[in-house]
């Protein structure tokens, strides 16, 4: 069974950092792409940064850009989101996502019913 287990958000300062970890088990974590959402108040879920099996490709939503970086560790069956320079407007929920073959593109963009959630971590920046 496919447990993704999201931590490390919290209240932050605009212009401040915050690392969410995702700790994957139940599936071959090295198999699989996976990605982080969130989903701001009123708003959908939208893909911000998906990160390839062996983390050959990357995907970065144009509003995270050069702030954001993902990466994973397939030893520990670990993903990672680290932010920098946050905005208010990077205030959401914050999902781990995990999809097995898909393109990272694909992946941000249009995950399918096959695509796996974790349970969230909220991100709150704000003075």
């Amino acid at each position: 069974q496919v447990q993704l287990v999201e931590s490390g958000g919290g209240l932050v300062q605009p212009g401040g950092s915050l690392t969410l970890s995702c700790a994957a088990s139940g599936f071959p974590f090295g198999s699989y792409a996976m990605g982080w959402f969130r989903q701001a108040p009123g708003k959908e879920r939208e893909g911000i940064s998906c990160v390839s099996n062996f983390a050959y490709s990357t995907y970065y939503a144009d509003a995270v850009k050069g702030r954001f970086t993902i990466s994973r560790d397939n030893a520990k069956n670990m993903l990672y989101l680290r932010m920098n320079h946050l905005k208010p407007e990077d205030t959401g929920l914050y999902y781990c996502a995990a999809d097995l073959g898909a393109p990272v593109t694909r992946l941000c963009q249009n995950p399918t019913p096959t695509t796996n959630w974790g349970q969230g971590t909220q991100v709150t920046v704000s003075s």
